[in-house]
């Protein structure tokens, strides 16, 4: 597919586009967690299905219809495609990760998902090596490992985590952290609008085919479908910052910034639906955390380092 979509460019690492970055995600951070509080309200009433084809009409909508506003920086050929093979590729494994953390929240609690979910940044660290060609010395292979323990602590042999659904949660989160290279890879040739807008619409397509496997109980009051139309405009938009953030900045940057949907998710889960996450959890999360704040300062040094070579 061709597209009007600017000149390929070179991705950049210096302090002021990351800070830019680092507040660009941060700000996506906080609307997808509260667009998630919405969503498992929609997932505990109609269900899976309903929630991912919604939140994939509305979000596509909503994208669709800001970029074509933009008629002096290409309007609606900024969702065309380059690369579409790695699109679509990305949009699909999207999909996967939302159906997982969809499932996983009619039996979990957001803030346990979440704690779970602080593994990404450290499972990015050693995906690195084979997708980028990065190089992980040893101090940060031994924090990566040791924040792997945490994830021991959250789970405790026999506790509240350990749940049918918690294989599927963990296969969604090694994926999440896949598409989060993927986002700064294809950030080279593609628009954020452009990434944004697929992968919404891959979620439409994605909540299509299962509705043959979660039959539709109810399409729901009112309640339901503001809640979709929010999921879905506020999931649209934040994906837009959110690509855009990850071609401004490096990964390493910007991937401890998951932690703070742990604060946004677990407020608001507590509000909603007055869930308290366990001690273990909190503990477990706190470890993986300080693994991962750990590595950003190994390659903060590396970088002053090399700079100074």
């Amino acid at each position: 597919m061709t597209s009007a979509s600017p000149i390929p460019r070179t991705l950049t690492d210096n302090a002021a586009d990351t800070v830019r970055g680092i507040g660009l995600v941060a700000l996506a951070y906080m609307v997808l967690s509260v667009g998630d509080v919405a969503a498992k309200s929609v997932v505990l009433g109609a269900g899976v299905a309903w929630a991912m084809l919604w939140r994939g009409v509305f979000g596509a909508a909503a994208v669709f219809v800001v970029t074509a506003s933009r008629g002096s920086a290409g309007g609606w050929r900024r969702i065309a495609a380059v690369r579409w093979k790695t699109m679509a590729l990305r949009a699909a494994l999207s999909s996967f990760i939302s159906i997982a953390w969809y499932l996983s929240w009619r039996e979990m609690k957001l803030a346990d998902t979440y704690a779970l979910g602080f593994t990404a940044p450290l499972i990015m660290t050693l995906l690195a090596i084979p997708m980028l060609g990065e190089r992980i010395r040893w101090r940060r292979m031994l924090s990566t490992l040791l924040g792997f323990s945490g994830v021991l602590v959250m789970l405790r042999p026999g506790g509240d985590l350990w749940t049918p659904v918690l294989p599927l949660l963990m296969t969604g989160i090694v994926t999440m952290a896949i598409t989060r290279i993927l986002a700064r890879r294809l950030s080279l040739t593609e628009t954020p609008e452009c990434q944004a807008f697929w992968l919404m619409a891959s979620h439409a397509a994605a909540g299509v085919l299962l509705l043959g496997i979660y039959p539709l109980g109810s399409i729901g009051g009112w309640e339901v479908w503001a809640a979709l139309a929010f999921l879905g405009i506020s999931s649209g938009l934040a994906h837009c910052v959110f690509t855009y953030a990850y071609g401004l900045a490096p990964v390493s940057a910007l991937a401890p910034y998951e932690y703070t949907m742990l604060i946004w998710g677990g407020a608001a889960g507590f509000v909603v639906f007055g869930e308290v996450p366990s001690w273990s959890t909190l503990t477990g999360a706190a470890i993986v955390a300080a693994a991962g704040l750990y590595n950003l300062h190994r390659e903060r040094v590396r970088r002053n380092e090399d700079g100074a070579v």
